[in-house]
């Protein structure tokens, strides 16, 4: 009888906290938090002191309220300079534009705003029916709302500084080689197309000569986080040009989307990982860090994906947009 009375007993506490941790974890899925940093650089123009980037990242085509009223209410309560959308927009399932073109809708401060493509978004460009190189439609869209697709750079002038924003991948490349994909990331559908490949040779050779001045902060921008062996890899061979980047900026991780408590992120999308990202570095999962002098922001993002199975939730892991500041290294 004792014994029948534990496991009765057993059996309702494991319900209600299973019944706790899913209420919470509804709750929780649909508010949304801003995390502020700031990022010290040394050498920072004082005209740059206190410039504000906010980030927003893999949203997986989510809404949080009707029309996404709580994140666009959440967003026009901030103040910042420049807004960046570093991809994993859309749902690649469903590819349906409207969550995010009702975001843009509603943005009040489109003032410098910047999209890079991730994984689940589509290609940037297409070749259509008369086979000539367009870009994507959803980029269109986006475009006709104020975003800008961010492909090679993107200058700034800030009183008596330049602050320059520029495409990872591209960056790294260098022109007298031509292009290509290094170490192979993202490939787009017509990655191998001649048109393509001759508009981006046509951007690459921006980069010509490209030497950072004394007033320029340089931040890059991208949706995979830049990992330490990848910059390794990048730095050790002159096939590449390794920029002095002030900052990377980047997503993806979802913070691990199924965080335990006093553990952390349970795994990460991460090819270059052992076991595809099992058990990560936790210090390599969100957040700022720095690796060989080069600082980067990987947000955690706000929505999630069902690639580990049905768990297409996020736990213990509030979905964020990012408010960077930048301020001056002491």
């Amino acid at each position: 009888m004792k014994v029948k009375k534990v496991l009765v007993r057993s059996l309702l506490v494991i319900t209600i906290v299973v019944a706790a941790i899913l209420i919470y974890t509804v709750w929780d899925n649909s508010r949304i938090k801003v995390v502020r940093q700031e990022v010290r650089i040394p050498g920072l123009p004082k005209d740059l002191e206190g410039y504000n980037i906010l980030q927003l990242t893999d949203l997986q085509g989510r809404t949080f309220g009707s029309n996404q009223d709580k994140l666009i209410r959440q967003i026009n309560s901030l103040n910042y300079d420049s807004i960046l959308f570093t991809g994993d927009i859309l749902d690649d399932k469903k590819f349906d534009y409207a969550p995010f073109y009702h975001l843009l809708d509603g943005i009040e401060n489109k003032t410098n705003a910047m999209y890079v493509q991730g994984n689940s978004d589509p290609s940037n460009y297409k070749i259509d029916g008369n086979g000539e190189l367009t870009k994507h439609e959803f980029v269109n869209g986006m475009e006709k709302r104020g975003v800008n697709l961010l492909e090679s750079s993107y200058e700034l002038t800030v009183d008596g500084a330049t602050l320059t924003f520029v495409d990872f991948e591209l960056s790294i490349l260098d022109p007298e080689k031509g292009f290509t994909f290094a170490n192979g990331r993202t490939r787009p559908q017509m990655w191998r197309d001649k048109q393509y490949i001759v508009y981006q040779n046509e951007l690459l050779q921006q980069w010509k000569g490209f030497e950072k001045r004394g007033n320029e902060v340089l931040i890059a921008v991208n949706h995979f986080p830049i990992i330490d062996e990848r910059i390794d890899q990048l730095t050790s061979t002159t096939y590449y040009k390794f920029r002095d980047y002030d900052l990377i900026i980047a997503g993806h991780y979802h913070g691990g989307q199924i965080r335990l408590p006093f553990l952390g992120a349970l795994i990460v999308p991460e090819a270059f990982y052992d076991f595809g990202g099992l058990f990560p570095p936790q210090d390599r999962v969100k957040g700022l860090w720095e690796y060989k002098g080069i600082k980067q922001y990987v947000s955690a993002g706000l929505g999630s994906t069902d690639a580990v199975g049905f768990m297409n939730f996020r736990l213990f892991n509030t979905p964020e947009i990012n408010l960077l500041t930048l301020k001056s290294a002491k």
